[in-house]
């Protein structure tokens, strides 16, 4: 039988909060420890990022749910995203009993990016990703864990949104789903209930009409480009439930289901 792929991607406070992040480890390293799972998880860490900057005295400004990332505040992302928060998961990732290889997309070439917007600094908009590693630790057992850093063969570094990490991940891994754990219960609609199922063209009015905003329009724009590069669905759950990823993966209807 041909393994079942998942992506999945952590990040607000269920990354901040260490019950929360332990949590989550425990749950992921049982789905990842199933003999037909390959998992891959991404990971933000904007929370941690703006709380480092605030104590150095740096401002934190967004453009469309995006980070301006300057020279000072890139610094910041390679010692945050790529240091500390990567470190802390895969130290939970262990704790949980996973073989756990922290990365960035700066490792192998794994996610090349280029400039989004010179509006933006130092953000990057993916072009490029080279999924042998993934394949060859996944089928190894072992659980990558990628911080949301791109470059390119040029020697730059970017700040790339965390979810448009994933799908940069996803979709040459050949995921057939990409989960999205995050702070919120799904994607609302415009009364403000959670929508269960969701395509992409609904997903596009939410954004046009002004509905979802900031993040959530950050996260649905990712959710459209994975489903058009071939992930089967996206999920887009609440991470501090417990049990959720073996409620997802056993199809329990929890947040937001999305497909084309």
């Amino acid at each position: 039988m041909k393994p079942r792929k998942l992506l999945i991607k952590l990040g607000g406070t269920l990354l901040d909060v260490p019950d929360s992040r332990q949590r989550l480890a425990r749950e992921i390293s049982e789905a990842a420890a199933e003999p037909d799972n390959r998992i891959v998880v991404v990971h933000g860490g904007g929370k941690q990022m703006t709380r480092f900057l605030a104590e150095r005295g740096v401002e934190s400004r967004f453009i469309n749910g995006l980070r301006v990332t300057t020279p000072e505040v890139i610094d910041a992302v390679l010692k945050v995203f790529a240091g500390s928060v990567n470190a802390e998961l895969v130290t939970a990732f262990r704790a949980a009993g996973a073989r756990p290889v922290g990365l960035s997309g700066l490792d192998a070439g794994l996610v090349d990016a280029e400039l989004l917007s010179p509006d933006l600094g130092q953000v990057g908009r993916p072009v490029r990703s080279d999924p042998r590693l993934l394949h060859l630790l996944t089928e190894a057992s072992y659980l990558p864990v990628i911080a949301c850093v791109a470059g390119d063969d040029r020697g730059n570094v970017y700040n790339v949104n965390a979810d448009q990490m994933a799908v940069a991940c996803a979709a040459p891994f050949a995921a057939e789903s990409l989960l999205f754990l995050t702070d919120v219960e799904g994607v609302r609609d415009k009364d403000g209930s959670v929508c269960p199922l969701l395509n992409g063209d609904y997903a596009s009015v939410l954004i046009e009409e002004g509905v979802a905003t900031g993040g959530m329009r950050a996260k649905l724009e990712a959710a459209i480009d994975a489903l058009h590069k071939g992930v089967q669905q996206v999920m887009i759950a609440p991470g501090a439930l417990a049990g959720v990823v073996r409620k997802l993966l056993s199809g329990e209807p929890i947040g937001t289901r999305m497909t084309l």
